[in-house]
Parts: structure tokens; sequence; C-alpha cells
């Protein structure tokens, strides 16, 4: 027997074994996928609010609340790390971990929790959701405006009036005299509120417009004012004739300040001044929520991941395709 026979021979019996292992031992050709483990399933920072909680007078606490969307099996051992940068030096303000454990429901669930700041500038809150010791997902946002925040113990619900109608400061001349004169002052101030907060006053200020110098002072109590109604309680200060002054108004409630204005009195014939200043309003803000998937969950995603062949011996599929072109191609050899 040449060799090309007998390598046609070897070749066909190869291909007998492997079908019949394939027909009487069950596994014998095996399937890459059966005995793969199960992949965790899909978990992702969907949103995450940002809203204020209590303020102090230097510090503010932010109350963040990731919403994290589940799909599929189990992903265990899952925790979330919050950190607070100030997006000026780039340093880590604060930071918490927060232990969700394993996650095996479908749905969003919030995970919360408090981060203390300084309450000034702005800062990125990050929220890095980590299964085991694997980063999956990040959620960003950006807060500013927290100098906005008033801190409780200066709250009121009286403030100044700021409508071209009703100006916060009305200022008169209440008699004129050669060296000096006398003015009346009337500041305005409106109850937005539900109730009516006592211990409120209010202190002026006249300082001369070019040399910034203190002419006179006063201060006048406010009384009870019901919700929804203003006030002008109405005092009288005497300055030197003939100069401009700036007006300045400061409301206290208990000792605490609470709001403040400014207007000013025009004596001088010659010149006059105004207030001359913008105002921009400066708010608590927090930014778009942004997202930064860390390759998904568990595993790694389907179609990448390495394979895991069963235990059983056995013959691949390739093998057998293999030995059937060999067989094929010695057949047609022998057979010329």
């Amino acid at each position: 027997m040449n060799r090309e026979r007998v390598l046609a021979v070897a070749a066909a019996g190869v291909v007998v074994v492997a079908l019949l292992s394939a027909a009487v031992v069950p596994g014998a050709i095996a399937d890459p996928s059966a005995d793969e483990p199960e992949r965790p399933g899909p978990l992702r920072a969907v949103d995450m609010p940002i809203t204020a909680g209590q303020v102090s007078g230097e510090t503010a606490t932010l109350q963040v609340t990731p919403y994290l969307r589940h799909d599929g099996p189990t992903t265990p051992n899952v925790s979330v790390v919050f950190r607070a940068i100030d997006t000026e030096s780039g340093l880590v303000e604060t930071t918490r971990r927060v232990e969700v454990g394993d996650v095996d429901t479908d749905g969003e669930r919030p995970v919360s929790t408090n981060l203390t700041v300084e309450r000034e500038g702005g800062y990125r809150i990050e929220a890095v959701v980590y299964t085991g010791d694997r980063r999956i997902d990040t959620a960003r946002r950006t807060v500013s405006g927290l100098s906005a925040l008033t801190p409780a113990y200066a709250r009121s619900t009286v403030e100044f009036t700021d409508e071209d109608a009703l100006p916060a400061l009305s200022v008169g001349v209440e008699e004129a005299g050669e060296d000096r004169t006398t003015l009346r002052v009337a500041p305005s101030l409106v109850n937005r509120g539900d109730t009516a907060p006592d211990g409120l006053r209010v202190e002026l200020t006249l300082r001369q417009a070019e040399s910034n110098v203190v002419a006179a002072r006063a201060a006048v109590d406010v009384g009870t004012i019901q919700p929804g109604r203003t006030a002008s309680p109405a005092t009288t200060v005497s300055v030197p004739a003939e100069y401009n002054y700036y007006v300045d108004a400061v409301l206290y409630r208990d000792g605490v300040v609470v709001d403040t204005a400014r207007g000013v009195v025009n004596l001088d014939p010659t010149e006059t001044i105004s207030v001359n200043e913008t105002r921009r309003e400066v708010g608590f803000e927090a930014g778009d929520f942004e997202s930064d998937r860390g390759g998904g969950s568990g595993g790694a995603p389907p179609g990448t991941g390495t394979p895991v062949s069963g235990g059983q011996p056995g013959f691949g599929a390739g093998l057998a395709v293999v030995a059937l072109l060999g067989a094929a191609l010695l057949a047609r050899r022998w057979s010329r």
C-alpha cells in the first residue's frame, strides 16, 4: 500500500471517529459557549440630581443622588464613590463611599449621599460606580454660585423693594439751611412671606460722594410688616449743604444682615451723581449631567470575551472539517 492510500485511510478514520463521537458522546465536539460563565448585567448611571441642603456661614451641604439603571443578571459588590473637586484648583474637597451591595433587580435605583463643601466658588461633583474594584461608570455635574445660598440665620421674608415705581430708598429735603440740609429718608420694605417676623431694623449711612467721608448715620425700627404688605419707616438726618451723597441702607434682623440697598441725593447744583452700578443675579446652579462609561459591567462585551471550553475531551468541529477536506484531496490524487 503506497503512502497516499495510507494517508487517505487515516483521514477517513478521523472523520468516522469524530462523527461517531458526536452522535454517541454528548459534548464530544465542544461548544465554545456551552460552559461560558454568566456575565453580570449592565449597570450605568442615567441621571444625578443635586440639591442644596443645610447652609451655614462657611459651608453648604449638597445632596447628590445618582440613579443607577440595571438590567439582566446580578451585578455583585456594587459601590459608589462620591467626590467634590474644586473647579479652580482641581483639588478634591471631600470624598465619600456608599456601599450598595449586589444589584439583582431590573430598573432604576437612587443612591444618595451628602457632600459638605466650602460656600464659595464652584465644584465638579463625580459619582464613580464600581463592581468590586472595577470602575464601570462615572457620572459628573458641576455646581456654581454657592455663595448665593443664604444661611439659615440670615433668611428673611422681608426685603427692600426693587421696582421702578417703588424704589428701595426715597430721599427728600425736609429743611434747607444756609450751611446744613435736613433730609427725610424713607426705606421701602416688603414682606414676601407668610409670617410677620420681628426684630427688624434699618441703619442708614450717608457718605459724601467725592471723599467717601461719612456725613451722617441714623437707625429706625421697622416694626411688624404683615405678609404681602409694604412699609416705609422714615427718619431724618442733617448733612452739610451743597454736596452730593450716597445713601446706604442695611436691613438687620436680630443683628444679622438680611438685605442692603443704595441710593443717592444730589445737593450740589453744579454736579449730579447716580448709583451707577450694574447688578447681576448670581444664583446656585447645577450643570448638565455627564456619564463616562467604563466599558460595561461584569466582563467583556458580548462577542469580545475569551470563550471557556467544557471539561469533556472531544474533537472540535474545525478538526472534523479539516479532516474532510484532507481526505477529499487525497482521494482525488489517489484516483488519478
